[in-house]
């Protein structure tokens, strides 16, 4: 008992520490923060997830430098995959997009994209940017937040037990991967292909069709990557409240798949996302910038969601992540 109590103290430290270092983070005394991760190397009681933990932080710290330490980041990456890719979930929220992009490719290239499944009973789901297929001015008003409604279906559906969701940028990389082999427009057969890389079961198409400033359709369509099916499909019509006809289209399809959610889901789902469609709209320009790697302005943007609609969690948690590095 004395030593389960020695490794659960020695696991606190390591977590204030790193905890210590990712402060240093955000007050931008990125060397300071790298002092703390350093020290930490030179204990003799790390486990490996605990190893893995100081370079992942060691890795966000030296990427915020700037671009001459770029190297160096994706040395530390390089060495948590040399652990174990699968020791623990990655990557987190907090891994700036172009450390995410890079991971991504060391662990393909170690045929690690997907790791064993947590449990029985767990579904994988993956989800594709909605289509839009909006009329007149609304084709260009509503082009981005098709990109924001994958991102806010697949916050909504991680809220559910029985299920997990792949990463979008993941999926994104995958189909950047496919399209330097094939040319041409990704269709439904081309996702279905990706889902079957990630080891998803399910694939999740949506799209949006706005023809006034009254009348908006949303569809969304679950297919089975094996038999490549429609095994659900469910839409919305009406005045254009996205975020509602988002989450009412959530619930729908969790039953349609037999999922049960109970009181604790349904409520996370409902306060999650934003009833602000012009804080949905920035929200999704961050998702964009975010993907270029312009971390400034994905910042500002992330920033007015939030202004418009303080209740917007999510945008507030990419909004601090991208604060150290806007400048």
């Amino acid at each position: 008992l004395m030593g389960a109590a020695a490794s659960v103290s020695a696991q606190e430290t390591v977590a204030d520490r790193l905890g210590e270092a990712l402060n240093y983070y955000n007050d931008l005394e990125y060397d300071m923060g790298i002092a703390v991760g350093d020290s930490m190397l030179m204990r003799t009681d790390l486990s490996a997830q605990d190893s893995v933990a100081i370079y992942e932080v060691l890795s966000i710290l030296t990427y915020a430098k700037g671009q001459k330490y770029q190297q160096q980041s994706f040395d530390f990456l390089e060495r948590i995959s040399q652990i174990g890719p699968c020791l623990t979930p990655m990557p987190q929220e907090i891994w700036p997009q172009e450390l995410r992009d890079r991971w991504y490719r060391l662990i393909k290239d170690k045929n690690a994209l997907t790791c064993p499944k947590a449990g029985e009973g767990i579904t994988t789901i993956a989800i594709m940017k909605f289509d839009n297929f909006s009329t007149g001015k609304y084709q260009e008003e509503l082009g981005l937040l098709s990109k924001g409604l994958a991102d806010f279906f697949a916050y909504d559906f991680g809220k559910v037990s029985d299920l997990t969701v792949i990463e979008r940028d993941k999926i994104d990389f995958i189909l950047k991967e496919i399209a330097l082999q094939q040319s041409g427009a990704v269709n439904q057969a081309t996702a279905v292909k990706v889902g079957q890389i990630l080891g998803a079961k399910y694939m999740v198409f949506g799209s949006i069709t706005q023809i006034d400033g009254d009348n908006t359709r949303m569809v969304v369509r679950v297919v089975d990557v094996e038999t490549s099916e429609i095994v659900a499909s469910v839409d919305k019509e009406g005045k254009p409240k996205y975020s509602e006809m988002e989450k009412a289209l959530v619930k729908e399809l969790a039953e349609a798949l037999d999922l049960k959610l109970n009181k604790t889901e349904l409520s996370a789902i409902d306060e999650s996302g934003t009833s602000s469609n012009d804080a949905m709209t920035y929200y999704s320009r961050g998702l964009q910038f975010m993907d270029e790697y312009d971390y400034r302005e994905a910042y500002e943007n992330f920033k007015k969601a939030y202004e418009l609609d303080p209740s917007f969690a999510e945008a507030k948690r990419k909004m601090e992540i991208y604060r150290p590095l806007a400048s």
